[in-house]
């Protein structure tokens, strides 16, 4: 019987990828830039948004729109559900992920510049390499080591250096230490999701989740809710609520699984990492940021550091 090996596979050579799994990694990429640019921009339009309103309420209006979004649209799949025992522990890592990040993520961006809360959260590759190599999920090369040492020191240069006090500024070493909070919620809760992203409908993920984190995020919100008057918000103000609440927590939350699932979670916070670029441009202009020298150095060491990771 003739053999079908092919003679450059006999010599050992690699196979090359075929066509539609090149066009789907290319495919996965795009969505994850435009999941970057989104949540640059996002950093800005919550500075924004918090200054009309109270963090919570804002907080508490934006994700229950996500979620109510995310659930129309979960319901519309025809995939089989995922079984019960599955979508609890999904609505349990929403409360991690969607519900303690969240508000710890608004409170910090309200008491910090835009900027800077983006180079914080720029940390978090870092922090998921740790937390993978932790549970045994991810392997931490030399290379990689240094890369997350570099991140780590870019991050203490920007907390530090932030400027503190002036308009809109008013605890900014507070605010930098609960977007910090918040970045460990969001690396523990993306290293714990991967396996359930092999199994589960990408969109009936994202509801489920986003459903476990609005539930709490509601019950503490809901006072701040009830105490805004909603009438005297701005159009730009439901422009803010819209934008973070569509655009930042539906369609870039469903790029970022897509891309948890199909490139892993260390390499698609790669991406993620683009964001601080983004927001800085952002909120240079529109909410007159101007970057410290601390903080042009921690962004050069965090982008360093992500470069030797994603190497």
């Amino acid at each position: 019987m003739t053999s079908s090996i092919s003679p450059a596979v006999a010599r050992g050579e690699a196979r090359p990828a075929p066509a539609a799994a090149v066009k789907h990694h290319w495919g996965t990429d795009a969505l994850l830039l435009l999941m970057a640019a989104i949540w640059g921009v996002n950093f800005s339009v919550v500075k924004y948004g918090t200054q009309l309103m109270s963090p919570l309420a804002f907080n508490g209006v934006r994700v229950a729109i996500a979620a109510v979004a995310l659930g129309l649209i979960a319901l519309a799949v025809k995939d089989a559900w995922p079984d019960r025992r599955t979508t609890l522990i999904l609505l349990g890592l929403g409360i991690l992920g969607n519900g303690l990040y969240q508000i710890f993520f608004i409170e910090g961006v309200a008491r910090t510049q835009a900027g800077a809360a983006s180079l914080v959260l720029a940390a978090s590759p870092a922090f998921i390499a740790i937390i993978g190599r932790m549970i045994g999920v991810e392997r931490v090369t030399r290379r990689r080591m240094l890369g997350i040492a570099a991140s780590l020191i870019g991050m203490g240069l920007v907390v530090v250096g932030t400027p503190r006090g002036g308009p809109g500024v008013p605890m900014t070493l507070l605010g930098n230490m609960l977007v910090l909070i918040s970045c460990l919620c969001w690396s523990l809760f993306t290293v714990l999701l991967k396996p359930y992203t092999e199994r589960v409908n990408g969109i009936q993920l994202s509801a489920i989740t986003m459903i476990g984190g609005a539930v709490p995020l509601l019950v503490v919100a809901a006072p701040s809710m009830a105490s805004t008057d909603w009438g005297a918000l701005p159009s730009l103000g439901w422009g803010a609520l819209l934008y973070s609440g569509i655009l930042a927590l539906v369609v870039a939350y469903l790029c970022w699984y897509r891309g948890v699932r199909v490139i892993g979670p260390t390499r698609t916070a790669m991406y993620g990492n683009l964001q601080p670029v983004i927001a800085l441009l952002v909120a240079w202009p529109l909410l007159g940021e101007l970057p410290t020298g601390f903080q042009i150095s921690g962004a050069v060491c965090i982008l360093g550091g992500l470069l030797l990771t994603r190497s």
